[in-house]
């Protein structure tokens, strides 16, 4: 199967400190465009990290904190997304009793600075953000994007109902953590089961669909680049998808 389904608990741990660390997508899968890492940050605990040369884009997934940031502090809450342009060095704190938990996905080879369009944000809640339609009754919520600081590319959950999308292609490389809903990866004629912790990397332009095969909603974290619409999606001749209601 082309691209790559990587389980989170199958990823090696690093502890440092009080910080664990798995890489579940990068140049050791085959994924050279971002770099998908989960973060588990102890009850009370705090770790200093740096974005380098990358952007970088964090999403909590449980947990309660703060991102220190040029003397600021940022609150973390579940499903608030985070940005970090190249060059920035932070300090995470867990503020609660139970372990921080995040989905950090670095972006080597960042666009320049002028790629934003719009103010730049650090700290963004999922639930202030407005659903989109995209294909097949799908939706979406942007996290950052060029609008709000982000260069290189496009940070959003997608919900996934249980119509079953056809097989279509992007023109971007894009990763994936599956939050929560069971699913099946289809491509070329094999298939990976998906559950919540399951990390996916989707090359550009590879034919696939991603189908809920549960109950409820499928839900996705997503990162892809260049950046662009989730909805942006086509047939495998190249047409374009169409979006629920168009």
């Amino acid at each position: 199967m082309s691209g790559c389904v990587v389980a989170e608990q199958d990823a090696p741990a690093r502890q440092e400190h009080d910080l664990t660390s798995r890489a579940t997508l990068g140049p050791h899968v085959g994924c050279d465009v971002l770099e998908q890492n989960v973060l588990e940050l102890a009850a009370g605990g705090s770790a200093s990290r740096g974005a380098g040369a990358c952007e970088e884009v964090l999403f909590v997934l449980s947990g309660r904190g703060s991102l220190r940031l040029d003397g600021a502090e940022h609150v973390l809450e579940p499903e608030s997304g985070a940005y970090l342009a190249p060059g920035e060095d932070y300090e995470l704190r867990n503020t609660g009793d139970e372990p921080l938990r995040l989905v950090a996905v670095a972006i080597p080879d960042p666009a320049p600075a002028d790629a934003v369009t719009g103010e730049r944000a650090v700290v963004r809640r999922l639930a202030d953000q407005a659903a989109e339609a995209a294909t097949t009754q799908r939706e979406f919520r942007i996290v950052a994007d060029p609008a709000s600081g982000l260069r290189s590319a496009t940070h959003f959950v997608g919900y996934i109902p249980t119509v079953r999308a056809p097989e279509h292609i992007h023109y971007y490389d894009e990763v994936i953590y599956v939050l929560d809903g069971e699913g099946r990866l289809f491509i070329g004629g094999e298939e990976a089961e998906l559950g919540p912790g399951s990390c996916v990397h989707l090359p550009a332009r590879l034919v696939h669909c991603l189908a809920n095969t549960g109950d409820t909603e499928l839900r996705l974290l997503g990162v892809f680049r260049p950046a662009g619409s989730p909805a942006e999606a086509y047939y495998p001749d190249g047409s374009a998808a169409v979006v629920a209601g168009a």
